[in-house]
C-alpha cells in the first residue's frame, strides 16, 4: 500500500525577505511608539514631583516661574474634549450623507470624482485651515454665534463666554473648522466600509420591493454600523492632536473654561505649540511634556477603542 506524498512547501528568498521587511516594519512601529511613551514619562516625571499643584485636578497653569512650579491640565483637557466632540458632532452626520451618497444614490461617473473631491480636503495643510478659519469663517458665522447666545444664551454651552463674539475666536468656530478636517477621514472609511455591503443582501432586499431608503436602513447601515462608528472614533483621534489650526483661531484665555462654545482658551496641544519659548527652562518645558503625555495616552486610547470595534468582525475582514 503506497501513501500519497504531501508536496512540500517551498519558500523563495524573495518571500523570506519580504516577511522579514513587513514584521520588522511593525515591530519597529509599535518600539517606536513604546519608547515615545517612555521619554514623555521620564521627562514629566521630575517636573511632576515639583508640581506645588494636582496636575490632574487643578485648572490653574503656572508653569513658567521657576519659584513656584503649579500646573495643573484639567481645563486644558476640558477643552480638547469639549472642542474636539462638538467637531465630531457636526462632522459625523454630513460624513454619513456623504459616504451613502457616494455608494448608494451617485452615479459611478460623478461618484468617482466627487469622492477624490473630497479626499482633497484630507491633504490641505492644517495652516491654511486655521487662517481661513480665522479670517474668512470667523467674521461670517459671527452674526449667528450671537444669535445663539442671544436667544438660548439660558443654555450653560450657548452662554456668554470669555471671548468677543464679534471677533469670533471661540470654541464655537475651532469646532466648525476641526469638523471641515475631520469630513476627509470619516468619509474615505466608511466609504470603503459601506462598498463591502454583499450584494445579495442588496438584491434581495430590492426583490422584496424595498425602496432604496429601506435597502440603506436595512442592510447597508446595519452591516457598516460598526466601520462608520469606528471611523468617527479615529476622526475625534485627530480632532484630540490638532494644533496649528486650532492654535490659529482660539484666543487665548486667563479664565477656566465655562462649558461654552463661545469661550476661548487653549487645547493641550496649542498650549504646548504656544509655551516653545519656554522650553529653555527644563522645568517648564517638563510641565508641557507631562501635558503631552496625557495627549499621548488619550489619542492613543481613542484610537485603541476604534479599533477594537472593528475587530473580531468578520465582514471587515
Amino acid at each position: 500500500m503506497t501513501t500519497t506524498e504531501q508536496p512540500k512547501t517551498v519558500t523563495r528568498p524573495g518571500d523570506r525577505i519580504f516577511k522579514t521587511l513587513t514584521v520588522g516594519s511593525g515591530g519597529f512601529v509599535v518600539v517606536m511608539i513604546v519608547l515615545i511613551g517612555v521619554f514623555l514619562l521620564i521627562q514629566a516625571i521630575p517636573s511632576l514631583a515639583q508640581n506645588n499643584s494636582s496636575f490632574l485636578f487643578s485648572r490653574d497653569w503656572n508653569a513658567g516661574d521657576p519659584e513656584n512650579l503649579a500646573f495643573g491640565v484639567l481645563d486644558l483637557l476640558l477643552v480638547t474634549v469639549f472642542s474636539s466632540v462638538f467637531a465630531l458632532i457636526i462632522a459625523m452626520p454630513i460624513s454619513l450623507g456623504i459616504a451613502l451618497f457616494l455608494t448608494q444614490y451617485a452615479p459611478r461617473n460623478l461618484a468617482k470624482p466627487f469622492a477624490y473631491l473630497v479626499d482633497l480636503l484630507a491633504a490641505v495643510p492644517s495652516i491654511i485651515y486655521g487662517l481661513w478659519g480665522a479670517f474668512v469663517l470667523a467674521p461670517a458665522i459671527a452674526p449667528v454665534s450671537q444669535w445663539l447666545n442671544d436667544v438660548l444664551g439660558w443654555i450653560p454651552i450657548f452662554a456668554t463666554g470669555n471671548t468677543n463674539l464679534a471677533i469670533g475666536q471661540t470654541i464655537f468656530t475651532a469646532g466648525i473648522v476641526l469638523a471641515v478636517m475631520l469630513l476627509p477621514i470619516i468619509t474615505a472609511i466608511s466609504r470603503e466600509v459601506f462598498d463591502r455591503t454583499p450584494t445579495m443582501q442588496i438584491e434581495g432586499a430590492l426583490a422584496l420591493g424595498a425602496t432604496k431608503w429601506e435597502v440603506v436602513r436595512t442592510t447597508v447601515l446595519p452591516f457598516g454600523r460598526a466601520g462608520y462608528v469606528s471611523a468617527s472614533m479615529l476622526g475625534l483621534g485627530r480632532a484630540l492632536g490638532e494644533t496649528i489650526a486650532v492654535m490659529i483661531i482660539l484666543a487665548p484665555s486667563a479664565a477656566v473654561f465655562g462649558w461654552s462654545l463661545f469661550d476661548g482658551g487653549d487645547t493641550i496641544a496649542s498650549k504646548i505649540a504656544r509655551a516653545a519659548p519656554e522650553f529653555n527652562d527644563p522645568r517648564g518645558a517638563g510641565a508641557y511634556i507631562a501635558a503631552g503625555l496625557v495627549l499621548f495616552v488619550l489619542t492613543f486610547i481613542v484610537n485603541a477603542i476604534a479599533r477594537s470595534i472593528v475587530a473580531g468582525r468578520k465582514e471587515y475582514e
